[in-house]
């Protein structure tokens, strides 16, 4: 099973340091020896996204950031493999967040779409 591990900054976030890159780097490493990952990666901040909008089948229509209306906004993420979502928990328990919060989801493989029908 595949899982992504989304990383919000929380509000008393500091940004990155050198401390924390560091930090970040090992336990992506630690990932990585352990064969659960498969990519990872931070985010440029939202001052450079552009976001499309979708309505009724149209054309989206399309804009610029920053977006001040934004609460919680992604800063990077893992892809990690594990046995269960319990597992994927428990390895995102481990990834070195000071302030924020890592939101694991199961990604939906097409093989279970294609089993499902």
């Amino acid at each position: 099973m595949r899982f992504l591990l989304l990383v919000y900054p929380g509000e008393n976030d500091t940004g990155r340091t050198v401390e924390l890159v560091e930090a970040m780097k090992r336990y992506s490493e630690e990932l990585a020896s352990i064969g659960a990952l498969l990519a990872l990666d931070g985010l440029h901040p939202p001052s450079e996204a552009t976001r499309l909008t979708f309505s009724g089948g149209d054309r989206p229509s399309v804009t610029d950031g920053p977006f001040a209306e934004a609460k919680e906004l992604v800063g990077g993420f893992w892809i990690i493999q594990a046995r269960s979502k319990a597992e994927a928990v428990e390895l995102a328990s481990r990834a070195p967040v000071a302030d924020g919060t890592i939101e694991v989801r199961q990604i939906d493989e097409l093989a279970e779409q294609t089993s499902a029908g």
